[in-house]
């Protein structure tokens, strides 16, 4: 592994990262200056890992546990995996020590570039613990705070690497990544129920006298379309509080932030599009609708 924040193609890593084209908004485009697309790819590759594992999506053969040194025995074991991690996050910090995973090799560069400090990255290995003992959220407020570990640590991170960070800019970004972490729930009602989660309220299920036996149908009847519109349209509130980041820097990041703001948007476009009905399948914008996206916002008309 080198320095920089990519693996090599046919490396340990290069799979997960490869899952940034999958994602609602661009990691880290061409148009960006080549250390800060070194620099954010280092962040996505270690907040992608930590998901896989949480997630139990780690490529077979168990390459991953083995480079965090956990036996192979252990190998299925995601909290094994995640207390592995985190020793070797702290490899990361450490000057005397080699971190293990190429990922994490791969991301001490950035660490030292931007001045980065341990937390954010703890608070995504924390929501994935969460995520091994809590399946259920009675409350937005519940889900809300979930979301502080599991989504606003990127942005945070973002806005470090880039050298922007304030409070009001993190303020903005936090709403901006609570609502791509929300619209992502929405499209994947259907996956997550697979894996014994959900992250609709359940006192907005309640109230709109939805069960989790509805969101196991192969469609969305009229309670559970009504569920979806009304937490889309949070999220696009929380868009909508978080779109002045935009404006409030310039240049090439500008572009990228509004690539963010406009990822979230037009996946909200695209839910209603396919009529709130999201168990059929994640509904995803086209490309043409996300520049559309882009440049509204970049107009400030978002």
């Amino acid at each position: 592994m080198t320095e920089a924040g990519t693996a090599r193609p046919g490396a340990p890593g290069r799979g997960t990262l490869d899952k940034a084209a999958d994602e609602n908004f661009p990691v880290a485009p061409f148009f960006l200056p080549a250390a800060w697309r070194d620099d954010l790819t280092a962040v996505y590759g270690f907040a992608r890992l930590v998901d896989d594992i949480g997630d139990g999506d780690l490529a077979p053969g168990g390459a991953d546990a083995a480079l965090l040194g956990v036996p192979a025995a252990d190998a299925e074991d995601r909290s094994v995996l995640l207390d592995a991690l985190e020793a070797d996050l702290h490899r990361v910090f450490d000057p005397g020590a080699v971190p293990g995973h190429p990922l994490l090799a791969g991301l001490r560069p950035t660490v030292r570039r931007a001045g980065l400090d341990p937390r954010p990255f703890l608070d995504l290995i924390a929501a994935n613990r969460q995520d091994q003992l809590v399946g259920r959220y009675e409350t937005y407020d519940d889900l809300l705070a979930y979301c502080a570990l599991s989504a606003n640590p990127v942005g945070r991170l973002v806005l470090r690497v880039t050298g922007t960070s304030t409070p009001e800019r993190v303020r903005r970004s936090d709403a901006v990544c609570t609502a791509l972490q929300i619209v992502e729930h929405l499209q994947d009602v259907a996956e997550d129920l697979g894996r014994d989660r959900v992250y609709l309220p359940a006192e907005d299920m309640k109230r709109f006298r939805v069960t989790e036996a509805d969101l196991a149908a192969p469609t969305a009847g009229a309670s559970v379309r009504a569920l979806v519109a009304y937490e889309a349209e949070r999220a696009l509130r929380l868009l909508n509080e978080g779109t002045p980041l935009v404006g409030s820097v310039h240049g090439r990041l500008k572009l990228l932030l509004a690539g963010f703001v406009a990822g979230g948007k037009a996946a909200v476009r695209a839910i209603a599009a396919a009529e709130y009905d999201v168990l059929t399948g994640p509904p995803k914008p086209g490309k043409l609708q996300l520049l559309r996206e882009v440049g509204v916002t970049l107009r400030g008309k978002g």
